[in-house]
């Protein structure tokens, strides 16, 4: 059975982007590359669909990093 996940945990790169202070949704796939520990996406429809992150999790990884 998958894992449960509460919908309003999920944000897209748009969202990412805002939890990481940049100014472009397209600058996620950047930060991806540059940092290995980033969480990843747990949904990805396919290519030019979204793909979904759990915010939580990247919220958790934002603060980790600015201790």
């Amino acid at each position: 059975m998958a894992p449960m996940v509460n919908t309003d945990d999920l944000t897209d790169a748009r969202g990412v982007a805002e939890l990481l202070g940049l100014s472009h949704a397209n600058s996620v796939s950047l930060y991806q590359r540059r940092y290995p520990d980033m969480p990843r996406p747990i949904v990805r429809l396919g290519r030019g669909r979204p793909s979904l992150w759990l915010k939580p999790a990247v919220e958790h990884w934002v603060e980790s990093r600015s201790r």
